[in-house]
């Protein structure tokens, strides 16, 4: 039987994601925003130096092409920290590719020309203005001070040889026109960058796909600048749990850069996660990146972040590779006696465990049957007999949950007495 012959795929009937290369400056790439945007959800912990650049090689291993080292004008400490971060990357000849952020002030630029010079780099310089009428009204700002202030602040890096994105902020809850100014008059400037933010989670995968195709149909186009000069970056959050379906909406309407964090960390209910924003893209077939190194970065991050992670979160948690219940361990231990992993990863889970640096794991409880606890047993180089397969399954049946491995053994040690 043929692998393809095995699952039938409803995701792919009449669904493809074109892609013109040549309208793009690159393919798809991400922009890790977990030591900038991440570090600014309430609960997160500034990680160490040293933690941040164990974090730094996770990227690279897994080939993300951007990182957000931070935000220089927060003062010397967070300056400090992006030095080290971009000693180790120039030292490692890292291909990662720094950036900061930097509201569109000329001080919080002005570190990015002294770090640029010293590790002879260009660091992006991520430049974000608040555009939303909302944001307008609540500040007190009109049109004119917004393009004035974008102005200077675009300038002066250009002028420095710093690249810029500029970035509005709140762009899903801003005015067409308004935001065509904006954009224009920043590429006009010389960005070649520029960043479309759904800052408080507002919009849905169609609003997506409508803005950014007003953004490349239109905005770029009339600013007197080719789509493929231009590099369009993705910005979602997680306030209406939408930000992993709005990254592949921002893929599927031609973003060339989707931003993300690891575990989802971020402000408010935080940013879009970007592990589960790669393990569906590879899944997807967009990317071909080895992200067998990716749990390993979402436990490390969920260490120094102390970023929360739910057993049940998806492929990383505790619980996502694992069952007790009888059925569906029974077809997964069906699978790996015939020494199949490939069908072990695929009989009861949508996500392939191996390719991401994970196994699927058959554990005993109240819902187990006989196979269960028949496999626990011979993992575990147990000799297995009727009696201590009773013995076992009685216990099981007795449980308010599923049992952990040291419960069992204990439970074995107790019965051979």
């Amino acid at each position: 039987m043929e692998e393809k012959d095995l699952i039938f795929d409803w995701n792919v009937i009449d669904y493809e994601i074109k892609r013109n290369s040549s309208n793009h400056p690159h393919d798809v790439w991400f922009d890790d925003e977990t030591l900038r945007d991440g570090l600014q959800s309430p609960s997160a912990r500034n990680p160490t130096i040293d933690e941040k650049i164990e974090l730094i090689d996770f990227m690279e291993k897994l080939g993300i092409q951007k990182v957000d080292l931070g935000l220089p004008g927060a003062g010397p400490f967070h300056v400090k920290h992006i030095d080290s971060m971009l000693q180790h990357m120039t030292e490692n000849s890292y291909d990662l590719r720094p950036g900061c952020a930097v509201r569109t002030v000329v001080e919080d630029i002005k570190p990015l020309v002294d770090l640029q010079a010293k590790y002879d780099r260009q660091i992006q310089a991520s430049a974000f203005l608040g555009t939303s009428p909302i944001r307008q009204y609540t500040e007190g700002w009109d049109m004119d001070r917004i393009l004035s202030t974008a102005e200077k602040a675009v300038t002066f890096a250009v002028d420095n040889d710093i690249p810029v994105m500029f970035v509005t902020e709140d762009t899903t809850r801003s005015k067409p026109e308004e935001i065509k100014q904006v954009y224009t008059r920043a590429i006009e400037l010389g960005a070649d960058r520029i960043c479309v933010c759904d800052t408080c989670g507002h919009v849905t995968p169609n609003g997506v796909r409508k803005l950014l195709g007003f953004i490349q149909d239109e905005v770029i186009p009339d600013s007197g600048a080719k789509r493929r000069e231009i590099e369009v970056n993705w910005h979602g959050h997680q306030d209406r749990g939408l930000g992993v379906a709005n990254n592949l909406a921002a893929v599927e309407a031609g973003a060339d850069v989707i931003h993300g964090t690891a575990l989802g960390v971020g402000e408010r209910a935080g940013n879009a996660p970007l592990d589960q924003t790669l393990v569906n893209l590879s899944l997807m077939g967009v990317i071909k990146n080895d992200l067998t190194a990716l749990n390993d970065y979402m436990r490390k991050a969920h260490e120094y972040i102390e970023v929360a992670l739910p057993r049940n979160y998806p492929v990383f948690g505790k619980d996502a590779f694992e069952t007790g219940t009888g059925v569906h361990a029974s077809a997964v231990v069906k699978a790996m006696k015939k020494g199949d992993h490939w069908l072990a990863d695929r009989i009861y889970s949508g996500v392939p465990a191996q390719d991401y640096g994970l196994e699927q794991v058959i554990r005993i409880g109240h819902m187990s049957g006989r196979s269960n606890i028949t496999w626990w047993l011979e993992k575990n180089n147990y000799e297995i007999t009727d009696e201590l397969v009773a013995f076992l399954f009685d216990i099981a049946k007795q449980q308010r949950r599923l049992m952990d491995d040291e419960e069992v053994h204990s439970a074995i040690k107790n019965w051979k007495k």
